[in-house]
């Protein structure tokens, strides 16, 4: 756990990826980090360096030697205005692995210590740098792995959440230091907030949270990849298309029927999205146990997918019987029930290589209320029509990323269970007002609405919130 009395220290970390390469970024951030960076420099004095200029020296350990210990370039970021709001200085040595080790020995015999994960952010959160928001914006870029998910993050970590939060939190304040007057003036009788200005206010802050809530379930697909799963029966090829995509003999593949006993999850970058494809169990009625299970979580692995790839075997499908009706014949029964799963469906006719020539498969269809949006022809062992199958899947993710650069997306689960937790002290206040509640009962839902939006920007701090964030970053950062 880290101590925030910690924070007047000087630290050090590597803040490039760990082994070797040409340059190496090691940065010391705090109080002393212009001296002891100096006390260890050959070249031109960095306590008179101007902010944010960069000098080419040597650093050298003087206590055991006068021999450089590598030629170098620091740069000098004095506070406020650097990332963490103090006085910061970025060593880049060469990427040799002992250097780097030896620069770091040589920083904490002078009077450095080690960062602790995330500590740079979090002295940037702690001196008003950034709000908690941003800081989490900042972990997901660094995670970003897809030009769409890193659209996202860039505009967390630039403020788009925490300005929005911040005019809605300030309007539920302005009410409430109203009602707190009233409260004040309770033998007055007097009433200095409009019940009905308030419950307008109240219901749209109440649907813009709502929107932003609901917005976590697309965001977090982009941010962790959108779940697609490859179904069917055994041996319609899917643990042969998974490794197709992936390039890669990722998955088992044989003739023998039930082969793929368990989900197989990989991940593939396609145009501006991540796509997590999951290998599912054939489904089909079985004795076997371990198939059972296997089967069981093909079924949950449905029911959390965007988009479902049905492979069908196309030498079992008579030439131009393609319809509706052969298709459900194919679709497990989660997606034929009113259950609630409606992942897209793209219909993936495989093994066309041993079809006849002149045969006819491919045709159009009703959907007949279950989303089919396409019926794409591949072979899945020669790599025909996986170029159009992965057009198809952007095409979808398209549509259902309907953001822009300006729309606000939730990505992270504390700030989704934060805005829901926002929601239900929020309806309460909402059903009062229609219901003439008292006024230091609307105060009470207003003051827990401020608390828990104030809980994602981190205007109102917790330890606790902070460590658990933190403490999922690298060292470095």
């Amino acid at each position: 756990m880290m101590d925030l009395y910690l924070a007047e220290d000087t630290i050090c970390a590597i803040s490039t990826p760990g082994g070797t390469g040409g340059i190496a970024v090691i940065r010391v951030s705090g109080p002393e980090a212009v001296s002891i960076v100096d006390s260890l420099w050959k070249g031109a004095p960095l306590s008179s360096a101007k902010s944010h200029t960069a000098h080419l020296g040597e650093i050298i350990d003087k206590e055991r030697s006068d021999k450089p210990l590598d030629q170098c370039v620091a740069t000098v970021f004095r506070g406020p205005n650097s990332y963490t709001g103090e006085d910061i200085v970025e060593i880049s040595v060469h990427g040799s692995r002992w250097i780097q080790r030896e620069t770091i020995a040589l920083l904490m015999r002078s009077g450095c210590r080690m960062a602790q994960p995330g500590e740079y952010t979090r002295r940037a959160v702690m001196n008003g740098r950034m709000d908690l928001s941003q800081a989490e914006g900042v972990a997901d870029v660094i995670a970003s792995s897809s030009r769409a998910a890193h659209r996202i993050a860039m505009s967390q970590m630039k403020g788009s959440i925490s300005k929005k939060l911040s005019t809605l939190r300030e309007q539920l304040i302005q009410l409430s230091a109203l009602l707190e007057l009233e409260l004040d003036f309770s033998e007055e009788d007097v009433e200095f907030a409009d019940r009905n200005r308030l419950l307008q206010i109240a219901t749209d802050i109440h649907n813009e949270l709502q929107r932003l809530h609901n917005s976590f379930q697309g965001g977090n697909a982009i941010k962790e990849g959108i779940p697609v799963a490859i179904i069917g029966a055994t041996n319609a090829g899917k643990s042969s298309l998974l490794n197709t995509l992936l390039d890669d003999e990722r998955a088992i593949v044989s003739d023998i029927h039930g082969t793929t006993r368990d989900t197989i999850e990989e991940t593939l970058e396609i145009g501006d999205y991540l796509f997590r494809f999951i290998d599912t169990a054939g489904l089909r009625d079985t004795s076997d146990p371990i198939e059972q299970i296997g089967i069981s979580r093909s079924r949950k692995a449905i029911s959390r997918s965007v988009i479902a790839l049905l492979l069908i075997d196309a030498t079992t499908v008579p030439d131009d019987s393609l319809d509706m009706t052969a298709i459900r014949n194919y679709l497990p029964e989660e997606l034929l029930s009113d259950t609630g799963i409606s992942p897209s469906i793209i219909v993936v006719l495989n093994k066309v290589d041993l079809l006849d020539p002149s045969s006819k498969t491919k045709q159009a269809i009703n959907t007949d209320k279950i989303s089919i949006e396409d019926v794409i022809s591949i072979s899945a062992k020669h790599g025909t029509g996986i170029s159009c199958l992965k057009h198809a899947l952007t095409k979808i993710a398209k549509n259902k990323d309907t953001t822009d650069q300006n729309d606000i997306i939730i990505t992270n689960l504390r700030q989704a269970e934060a805005l829901g937790q926002a929601i239900e002290s929020i309806r309460p206040l909402i059903n009062g007002l229609n219901n003439g509640l008292e006024s230091f009962l609307i105060a009470e839902h207003l003051r827990e609405t401020i608390s828990h939006l104030s809980t994602i920007t981190g205007t109102i701090p917790s330890t606790e919130i902070l460590n658990t964030i933190f403490s999922q970053f690298c060292i470095g950062k």
